[in-house]
This record gives C-alpha cells, sequence and structure tokens, in this order.
C-alpha cells in the first residue's frame, strides 16, 4: 500500500472542519445510497448559500434592523412556485429615538418606519405584506394596514407591497387612487403609472373596470346589478362606487 503524502495525512481532514464539507460528509456517511460525491457536493454548496443569504455577517447589521424572508417582487405569494428573498430591515433608526425625544408621537414614528421597510424590502427585490410587519413588530395586521393607509394619504404616494404591486389580498386602495389621478386629476396614464409603480397595462384595466361600473351604475343604481354585469367583486364595486359618490357630491 502506497502510503499517504504528510501533508495529505495532516491537513486532509480538515476541510471537514468547514460548513459545506461537513454537509458534504454527512450525505455520503447517512445517505450513500442516494448521494454519490459529486451530487453530495453540489448540494452542500446549495445549502451553504443559502444560510449565507439567510444568514448575513453580523457586521452588516446595524442596531435595530434584522433579517426577514420576504416574497420574492418576481413570483406572487400564491404561487405554487413562489420563491423567497432574505432582506434587511430597519426596524428602528437613531432618527426615530431622535424624533420621539422631540416630542413625536409613536404612531407618527410607526407610520414612517411601515413606509421605511416597505420600501427597504422593495429595493432588494421583495415585497413586504402587512402581514410580515405585523409579525416583525407584534401587531395584527389590520392595525399595521391602517398605519399604510394613513401614510400613503398624507403624502399621496403608494408603498409597495403585495397588494398594490400585485393585486394580491384585499387590498384596493392602488386601484381607487389611480383612477382618482386619472380621471377626476386628469393625470396622464403613463405618469400615472410612473407614480403608483404600476404597470400601463394594469393601470389601463383599472380605468376600464372603472368606466364599467360607472355606466352600469347609472343604467342601474343597484350594487348586485352592478357586481352582476361587470362580473366584478361586491369590494371592489364597492370602492369604486364610493370613489364614484364623492366625487359627484363635490362637483
Amino acid at each position: 500500500m502506497i502510503p499517504q503524502p504528510r501533508y495529505k495525512k495532516i491537513y486532509g481532514s480538515a476541510r471537514l472542519r468547514f460548513l459545506a464539507e461537513s454537509i458534504q460528509s454527512l450525505f455520503e456517511r447517512e445517505l450513500p445510497q442516494y448521494f454519490g460525491p459529486v451530487l453530495s457536493e453540489r448540494l452542500a454548496q446549495e445549502i451553504v448559500g443559502l444560510i449565507d443569504a439567510q444568514m448575513p455577517a453580523r457586521q452588516f447589521l446595524r442596531p435595530g434592523q434584522c433579517v426577514w424572508n420576504a416574497i420574492s417582487a418576481q413570483t406572487r405569494p400564491d404561487s405554487p412556485r413562489r420563491r423567497l428573498v432574505p432582506v434587511v430591515l430597519t426596524l428602528t433608526c437613531e432618527e426615530d429615538a431622535r424624533q420621539l425625544a422631540q416630542g413625536m408621537r409613536m404612531t407618527q414614528v410607526a407610520r414612517q418606519a411601515v413606509a421605511r421597510i416597505c420600501r427597504e424590502a422593495q429595493e432588494q427585490g421583495a415585497l413586504l405584506s402587512m402581514r410580515d410587519i405585523g409579525l416583525l413588530v407584534w401587531r395584527d395586521n389590520g392595525v399595521v394596514s391602517t398605519l399604510r393607509q394613513q401614510w400613503e394619504q398624507a403624502h399621496d404616494q403608494l408603498l409597495p407591497h403585495p397588494g398594490s404591486l400585485q393585486d394580491f389580498g384585499s387590498c384596493l386602495t392602488h386601484k381607487t387612487a389611480i383612477v382618482r389621478k386619472a380621471i377626476y386629476e386628469k393625470k396622464d396614464p403613463r405618469r400615472v403609472a410612473s407614480e403608483t409603480r404600476h404597470s400601463q397595462r394594469a393601470v389601463d384595466r383599472y380605468l376600464t373596470d372603472f368606466h364599467r361600473v360607472k355606466t352600469a351604475y347609472q343604467k342601474c343604481p343597484e350594487l348586485e346589478f352592478v357586481c352582476g354585469t361587470t362580473g366584478l367583486s361586491r369590494h371592489l364595486v364597492s370602492q369604486y362606487l364610493n370613489l364614484l359618490q364623492i366625487k359627484e357630491k363635490k362637483s
């Protein structure tokens, strides 16, 4: 038997001190019938990559920040092929503390924080749901939705989240906001699409739906008739009719 070189004898097993090699060794030892050297090495590298992505080095996290797995902006939450993206979120920061020390109400700071982390998630290729934020701050998602809507109304902007960008959930604020901007404020639909971060196709669809609701309502002002004629949900039709009635009273 040819003796092993000294360097291999001394350092050959040192690789098992590292995570990828440890995982590979586990596969080969416990499941040899399924994992050969090539497959086990590849899977080990994938697992290490996943761990690295979800556990960034501590020096990259500032006090007040956390890591959260949010839905990728490229997939829908209800998709069987949905993908999660690890994102770093700033739950609180020095500016929050400074504003509170100056007498700003906690509710107002919370609104700003909701806006901040929604934008941070989008910048990292993900979208935060109100349930996500609720879990992070120990609040019901309805409370978080109210904070978000209050910020949006105060700033006349829509924050990025699955409800506003992917038509997911019961959020309809973005649809009525788009209609209001395009029809009642007479803004160019292309500008509205840019301001609300929606595709032109989505904006055109919302405007078409609103006109269908308006036409049906003018023919017969009954909710059931409008829903049956347009094929839209009661919730959406009610939102459009509410906007229509508010604007008619002001005109």
